[in-house]
């Protein structure tokens, strides 16, 4: 047979370990050791499986002893030709810069090389005790080197993100000692902290006196102190107008904390002094700005509908202020009488108080003059339409003004009394004028009885008079036939209702037209008439009257059951249900659905049985068993 031939290489690669560097110039059997014949399949492919030795013997350093990784690719490359080429991965602490060192005992000193350290101090402890340009440790720095320091060979240079207080301005150069006195925890950030000398020192102007705030921020920039300002716009007080040139202490006199904003504590000498008009007699508001702006005492005005609510229109707007606040400006009241109860109560023409008109003028009166009065009587809950527009008022209004009544026999139960055609009192009118008048005019009057009632007047019931069936009133009035017509009822002979019995509902045979045109449509009750039953004159069916009338058969054809003989129904004990085997059109021809009726279908010889065969005991419980007829045979069926 014939060997195959392999690409050694190529299978190496395709299982994961390809022959590379060092490992390419290796026999099979310097891997492939195990066993008789050689094992290819089971060599693992890590480095320990062939290293063990190689890395139970290092030395320098020690691998066992300082437990590295018996991955050797971690430092080792396999691409090179000896243990020598080193490829250290030191991604957890990147080697930059200084600490880029080819040594690496100059770090892991103790020889391990695990769980070393990452924190400056580790390897640096004895820099930083030492370092005096600062003194590091006197000044209590922090032992993260990283904060000042970068990996720089040298130490130098240094810098420090001062991110938590930034230095501006002529805080830059400043040696870093004459903030931090040599601390640097908890160091103070506030200005009278460094510049209180400073503070205490200034008199142009003096700080301590006018009692300055120490926070320098508030007027000063860390440029210089000489370009002090202070923007008030950032306090609850803007400076505008006459404010901006007043020298700070004029306010400021206690001090600048909780300086009040009121204007009386500082204008009140302002508000005394007035003697046009006198501010203190006529009690205004110790409020400047509700007359006054900061850009000077004059033009002073008021806005009395924003302040108040109570808008100056007409004779308001030239009215003296002491005219209606002469007992001051507090609570000043808005109601028309508070001020004009003299001009109410010396009015005559119409006297307001003999008329006992509303003392709120507003009501009849607007704020131009008084001569223009008028009153839009529309906006109460009795609008005034046709002849209560010329009623003058006192008409109505005799009682007053106050819970006037609106109902019609408040002012017209003299009309009603004195009307006679038709007689109102004797006819028991409703005292509700608009039932039948309107506000235009006694007259055309009208009535919808229809709507009023729910009783339609048609036909007939449309020229009545209104007497004939109210003769006792318009309240109550019975709607029923037989309390008008109870006499047309009981004179009626053709048909004689009385002795029929006929309903007393007129409109079941009558409409409102006319007596004559009476019927009666059957269909409208529970037993319509059908056939010969249509020809039926009605007493022979309501002999006992119209009122339960039977609607079973037997209760007019039982003489029709008892004398038929052909066959005989009594003898035959037939059901007295004529429907059984009759309609309505004729007793003949008569049929019977045996099996509708009984559920026992006649077929074959049984059609042509005759029924007393069967049903010889009669036609009640007839049993539907074969040997109730045919006792003596055997299997029927």
């Amino acid at each position: 047979m014939d060997w195959i031939v392999h690409d050694i290489p190529q299978l190496h690669e395709q299982n994961g370990f390809a022959l590379a560097g060092a490992h390419g110039n290796l026999s099979c059997t310097d891997c492939h050791t195990a066993g008789n014949p050689l094992q290819f399949d089971r060599v693992g492919n890590d480095c320990f499986s062939c290293h063990q030795n190689d890395y139970m013997t290092a030395k320098s350093p020690d691998h066992a002893a300082d437990g590295f990784s018996t991955d050797c690719i971690e430092c080792h490359d396999p691409m090179g030709s000896g243990w020598h080429t080193t490829n250290v991965v030191h991604d957890f602490f990147p080697l930059t810069m200084g600490h880029a060192i080819q040594d690496c005992n100059q770090c892991h000193v103790t020889g391990n090389f695990s769980d070393a350290s990452p924190e400056c101090i580790t390897c640096h402890q004895q820099d930083f005790t030492s370092a005096t340009n600062p003194n590091h440790q006197a000044a209590g720095f922090s032992t993260d080197c990283a904060t000042c320091h970068t990996t720089n060979s040298g130490w130098s240079p240094t810098t420090y993100d001062h991110a938590v207080w930034p230095l501006q301005g002529s805080h830059i150069p400043v040696s870093c000692d004459q903030c931090h006195q040599g601390n640097y925890a908890n160091t103070p950030n506030m200005c009278e902290a460094c510049h209180l000398t400073d503070y205490n020192a200034t008199t142009d102007p003096n700080h301590v006196t006018a009692g300055f705030p120490t926070d320098c921020a508030m007027c000063h920039d860390e440029g210089s102190w000489s370009n002090a300002t202070f923007d008030h716009n950032t306090t609850s007080f803007p400076l505008t107008g006459m404010h901006t040139n007043v020298n700070c202490i004029e306010c400021h006199a206690a001090g600048y904390t909780n300086t009040p904003t009121n204007c009386d504590a500082c204008h009140m000498t302002d508000y005394t002094g007035t003697v046009e008009p006198n501010h203190t007699q006529a009690n205004f508001s110790a409020d400047c700005t509700q007359c006054h702006t900061a850009d000077g005492w004059t033009p002073s005005s008021f806005d009395h509908t924003a302040a108040t609510g109570f808008a100056l229109n007409g004779s308001h707007q030239n009215v003296n202020c002491n005219q209606c606040h002469a007992a001051g400006y507090a609570n000043t009241p808005n109601t028309c009488e508070a001020c004009h109860l003299t001009d109410y109560n010396a009015t005559t023409d119409p006297n307001h108080v003999t008329a006992g008109f509303p003392t709120d003028c507003a009501m009849c009166h607007d704020e131009g003059t008084w001569g223009n009065a008028t009153f839009d009587h529309n906006t109460t809950s009795f609008p005034l339409t046709g002849m209560h527009t010329s009623v003058n008022c006192i008409e109505c209004h005799t009682a007053g003004y106050t819970n006037t009544p609106t109902n019609c026999d408040a002012c017209h139960m003299t009309d009603y009394t004195g009307t006679v055609e038709p007689n109102h009192t004797q006819a028991n009118f409703s005292t509700d004028c608009t039932q039948c008048h309107t506000a235009d005019g006694w007259t055309p009057s009208s009535f919808d009885h229809t709507a009023a009632t729910g009783f339609a007047l048609n036909g007939s019931h449309a020229n009545v008079n209104c007497n004939q069936c109210h003769a006792a009133g318009y309240a109550n009035t019975p709607n029923t036939c037989e309390v008008c017509h109870l006499t047309d009822y009981n004179a009626t002979t053709a048909p004689n209702h009385v002795t029929a019995g006929f309903p007393t509902d007129c409109a079941m045979c009558h409409d409102e037209g006319n007596w004559g045109n009476a019927t009666f449509d059957h269909n409208t009750t529970s037993f319509p008439l059908t056939g010969m039953h249509t020809n039926v004159n009605c007493v022979q069916c309501h002999a006992a009257g119209y009122t339960n009338t039977p609607t079973n058969c037997d209760a007019c054809h039982m003489t029709d059951f008892n004398g038929t003989v052909e066959p005989n129904h009594t003898q035959a004990n037939f059901s007295t249900d004529c429907t059984q085997c009759h309609t309505a059109d004729a007793w003949t021809p008569s049929s019977f659905d045996h099996t509708a009726a009984t559920g026992f279908a006649l077929n074959g010889s049984h059609a042509n049985v005759n029924c007393n065969q069967c049903h010889a005991a009669g036609y009640a419980n007839t049993p539907n068993t074969c040997e109730a007829c045919h006792v003596g045979l055997w299997n029927c069926s």
